[in-house]
């Protein structure tokens, strides 16, 4: 699927670069011109192949590339960004880990180098996606500042000082902090935030406790808005996790502001009006962060791609 070619808010003028943000569905691929407009935007399905799905991502990307360049030839890229799920050690260019796309230890900066013929900027696809939140969206005014994506999973990202911190590519796993003794989650640990919290969690929590298939976290805020006292309790139950663990975040890092996206955040006034007075009652004497919703939506990553890309070759 192609999208028509347009201008992001202040992405700017630049480099021309590639950029890709590789999901475990979908992978999101780009062209941003010297003007900064983001061409040939498209959707295309992630090629998962067990153990050699690091070499059949990486020939999809090089594939996406050369399309890029042929709708587009009076363009030359001089670089491009590449992001990617799971544990990623973005100094060194290797995908440590991923469930989704079942690799690890693949130097999957090298190979899209090779591949592409370009130098290559590589890195965690929230982390990447998060930066761009902090240089063009809602955490823009903030040098300190933790984003969290809520979707079907939670993941999170600390910018510190300015900069991501990144601990090797282990930071910013907020979804797997625990904040409960159950339940088990996918990750093999109990009580983390995610198995809780997140939309998925939400819809399949209701559902065991109800009964009943939902389509997803949406409906069970509609059933609980409605009077329904199972949804009710597993939308509040989430509500006090994220609160618990957003105080948790407060108290160690002291962030400016917190920025939420993914899914959840669509829920608007329902999620950030009791999850902020959730937040100050557990708060006494530390500095209050506001919640912010994210700004830039499913364009982050794509954005973050070409803006780290763009720092490569600044570089």
């Amino acid at each position: 699927m192609t999208s028509p070619d347009r201008s992001r808010p202040g992405l700017g003028a630049g480099e021309v670069v590639l950029a890709f943000d590789v999901g475990g569905t979908d992978t999101k691929s780009a062209l941003v011109d010297a003007d900064g407009v983001v061409r040939g935007l498209r959707r295309t399905p992630t090629p998962l192949d067990g153990p050699r799905s690091a070499e059949s991502v990486v020939a999809h990307v090089a594939e996406l590339g050369d399309a890029l360049r042929s709708a587009h030839p009076g363009t030359t890229p001089v670089a491009a960004g590449l992001l990617v799920p799971g544990i990623v050690d973005a100094e060194r260019g290797i995908g440590v880990y991923t469930s989704n796309l079942g690799w690890r230890d693949e130097p999957i900066r090298d190979l899209a180098s090779a591949a592409l013929d370009l130098p290559v900027a590589f890195h965690h696809d929230v982390t990447a996606a998060s930066w761009a939140e902090h240089r063009l969206g809602a955490a823009r005014a903030f040098d300190d500042v933790v984003v969290l994506i809520i979707g079907t999973g939670i993941a999170g990202s600390l910018i510190l000082g300015g900069r991501p911190h990144l601990g090797g590519g282990y930071a910013g796993e907020i979804g797997h902090s625990p904040v409960a003794e159950e339940p088990p989650c996918v990750c093999g640990g109990r009580g983390c935030l995610e198995a809780i919290a997140s939309t998925g969690a939400i819809a399949r929590r209701y559902s065991e406790r109800a009964g009943v298939t939902v389509s997803g976290a949406r409906e069970v805020l509609e059933r609980a808005a409605a009077g329904d006292a199972e949804a009710d309790a597993v939308w509040n139950s989430a509500l006090d996790a994220l609160a618990f663990s957003l105080a948790q975040i407060t108290a160690t890092v002291a962030p400016g502001a917190i920025v939420i996206g993914g899914g959840l955040s669509r829920a608007g006034d329902a999620l950030f009006v009791p999850l902020s007075e959730r937040l100050d009652a557990r708060l006494s004497f530390h500095r209050r962060p506001p919640l912010l919703p994210a700004q830039l939506g499913d364009d982050a990553g794509l954005l973050g791609a070409a803006l780290i890309a763009r720092e490569r070759v600044t570089r």
